[in-house]
Order: structure tokens, then sequence, then C-alpha cells
């Protein structure tokens, strides 16, 4: 009986009551108002969502890609180069937790330095120290002690485990998604602010209405029901209409093959998708909270 009473309060408050939203203005101000704040909240919650749900991804791709991989460079004259590189890497070879190593050749260092110095590095006239690419194990290799052992192998080396550089990049990721996430709270806030205020108007305009609604014997509680029913609906639609117009823009935005494309990476991906239809709910949902606690406060005042 009781899943039947909530499908039939459900039901009715989708359809409504004609006699009821009498007191509701089915026009005007106060509802394009609704409507607009709706509108306008939602697609910037749009953008909200991509901006944390892109930085969530970025702390995480940053953070797989260097947590298993370090670098050892070898600064070294070069008549000693090749003798310490291969000293370093039959030390590597006897490490625990090192899964490869491998030389970076002078090719792929030319395009590791390109972005600074230009595509015509002369590497053969300049003192280039001699990179070897350190791939770990699942269980991670000791820094510490593998430094200690190339002191004595091979003086020249210097380790980078990339810690230095993979938590500040995560950690600033991470505080880029928490703050998405906090846009998004202050807009739901401030759509709440807005409907309030369109609804405490429309209730002020109306009350010589309610107060003929409430001499044929209409209870507080009906009157109220039909401000939330309308408002909420309202604040529905505007809030699709937002979030498909935030899709649309999103969609938009320069793609991350293209040149321009300073935003690139921004958007959704496999189920972050299933976010978007949560924002017109949780707008529906904020208006008829807002709504039913301005319409009871309002109503007092009026008696």
């Amino acid at each position: 009986m009781s899943r039947r009473l909530q499908i039939g309060r459900i039901t009715g408050f989708i359809i409504g009551d004609a006699q009821a939203e009498r007191a509701v203005p089915p026009t005007g101000f106060t509802a394009r108002l609704t409507v607009f704040a709706a509108a306008v909240m939602a697609f910037l919650a749009v953008f909200a969502l991509a901006l944390s749900v892109a930085s969530s991804g970025l702390a995480e791709r940053w953070s797989q890609e260097l947590a298993q991989s370090a670098t050892l460079r070898i600064s070294a004259p070069i008549g000693q180069m090749q003798a310490q590189t291969d000293a370093a890497l039959r030390v590597l070879e006897t490490t625990p937790g090192v899964a490869s190593a491998r030389v970076l050749s002078d090719d792929e260092q030319r395009k590791l330095l390109e972005p600074w110095f230009g595509p015509d590095i002369p590497l053969e006239s300049l003192p280039i120290p001699q990179l070897i690419e350190i791939v770990e194990t699942e269980d991670g290799l000791d820094a510490e002690a593998l430094r200690t052992r190339l002191v004595g192998e091979a003086p020249g080396a210097v380790l980078d485990d990339h810690s230095r550089w993979r938590k500040p990049l995560a950690a600033a990721a991470g505080r880029l998604s928490l703050l998405g996430w906090l846009s998004i709270g202050l807009i739901f806030l401030v759509m709440g602010a807005m409907i309030t205020l369109a609804a405490n108007a429309a209730l002020a305009a109306n009350a010589k209405v309610i107060s003929v609604m409430r001499l044929v014997g209409a209870k507080d509680s009906y009157i109220a029901n039909a401000f939330v029913r309308r408002f909420t609906l309202r604040a529905l639609a505007g809030a699709a209409l937002g979030t498909v117009l935030g899709l649309v823009a999103v969609l938009l935005l320069p793609s991350p093959g293209d040149d321009a494309a300073f935003l690139s990476g921004l958007g959704f991906h496999g189920v972050s998708w299933l976010w978007l239809p949560v924002i017109p709910v949780v707008a529906g949902l904020v208006a008829f909270v807002a709504t039913r606690a301005a319409a009871r406060r309002t109503l007092k005042e009026l008696r």
C-alpha cells in the first residue's frame, strides 16, 4: 500500500491540480526567472563538471605514467662516458625492482631537447649527459639503495625517480578537480537562492488569491504543493535545456589534435557521460527543497 501511495503522490505531483495552481502565475517574471536561472546554472555546471572530470583523469594519468618509471642521468668526461654507462647498466641488471633498463639513443635525446633548443641540435659538440630509461616492477625499487650502489660503480650517475615531478603535478590536478566539484556545489546554491527569490515573489504577488482559497477551505499544504510542483518542473525544464546547451559548447571545443587546443582533454569520457543527466535531476531537487521552504515560510507570514 505504501508503494502504491508513493506512486500516486508522484503521479499527482506530475499531473498537478488545476484548482490549486490558480494561485501560481503560469507566466510572468517569476516563471522566466526560474527557467533562466536553472538553464544558466546548469550550463555552468556542465563546464565545471567537465573540468573536474578532465582534472581527475589527468591526475590519474600522470600518476600512472610516472609512478613506475625513473631516469638515470650519467655526466662524465667523453672518455669515461661509455664505461660508466656500462657499469650503471650492470648495477641496474642486479637491482631488485628494476624490470628493464634501456639507453636512450641520440635521436631520442634530440627529440627530448627539441622543444627548448630546436630540431638542429649538435649533440656531438655539446656536453649532453647520457640518459637511461628505467622501468620498475609493481613492487618498485629502493631509490636510496640504488643511489648508494651507483656512487661506487658509476660516480657520474644521478637517479631521478620522478617523485619530485609526479607528486606536485598529481596534487595540482587533484586540487583542480576539487575546485570543479566545489564550483558545482556553489552553482546549485546560487540556483536555490534564485528560485527562492522567484517563489517568494510569486507568493507575495498572489496573496489575494491565496486568501480566497483559504476562505473556501484550502489548506496551506495544498497551496504550497501547487507552487512546489510548478517551480520544480520549471527548474527541471530549464536545467535540461542548459545541460544540452552546455554539452554542445563542450563538444565544440578544439579537439586534442588541433594546434589551438589549449583546452584539449576538457570533456567527458566513458562513464563520466552518466553525470550529465544528473544535473537536471539535482536542479529539480534543489528547486523542490527551495520552493517548499519558501512556500511554508511565506504562507505563514501571509496569515
